[in-house]
């Protein structure tokens, strides 16, 4: 009895799939007189392409293709910019003294570069000290794992308190250096208003 179910369920199933196969048929035949109607009107209305293309097929193999860009004219200015220029002269020697020291705006970027390098190696340091911290806490968690492996740990341990000093002292002395650049800023703003 049940097999006569199951058998006259899959029938349905497959009148009912026949019937969704040849709608679906029907509505793409429609689909695809509109699809094409819509196609050539596009197409019709579609404008020629005036510009010009290039390919390895209509590429010029005569002639010389020109570069229109800054690169060539920022280069030309720049050199003529610099042979107009005057030669210095043994009186101008302390204008080309205050030209050694760089301006403020050099000294805003070398210091903001500086400030970057101290937060990016503090930020370093932090997540070394939090990495060894983790480690050693999910260590010392376990007393098997210190019984198993207490001399790997040494070494790693070390590894680790190394590395953090090494981190130390980079960021250190990179405070040093942005120090460093704020006093001579300070020192070059104070020549500059004597």
């Amino acid at each position: 009895m049940k097999r006569n179910v199951i058998v006259n369920l899959m029938i349905a199933g497959m009148f009912v799939a026949a019937a969704a196969v040849g709608a679906a048929a029907q509505s793409s035949a429609n689909s695809n007189e509109s699809l094409g109607a819509y196609a050539r009107t596009v197409r019709a209305d579609k404008k020629p392409d005036t510009s010009k293309h290039f390919d390895n097929d209509n590429l010029p193999r005569t002639e010389t293709l020109s570069v229109v860009g800054k690169g060539d004219a920022a280069t030309a200015a720049a050199d003529d910019a610099s042979a107009s220029a005057p030669a210095s002269t043994p009186n101008s020697a302390a204008s080309s003294d205050s030209k050694q020291q760089p301006s403020s705006d050099e000294f805003k970027n070398q210091i903001a570069d500086a400030q970057s390098k101290v937060d990016l190696l503090s930020r370093e340091l932090d997540v070394a000290q939090k990495e060894y911290q983790l480690r050693a806490a999910a260590f010392y968690g376990d007393a098997g794992n210190r019984l198993r492996n207490a001399s790997s740990w040494d070494k790693e341990d070390a590894a680790y308190k190394e590395q953090i000093a090494a981190k130390q002292k980079g960021l250190d002395d990179a405070k040093h250096d942005l120090a460093d650049l704020q006093e001579q800023a300070r020192k070059a703003a104070m020549d500059h208003t004597k």
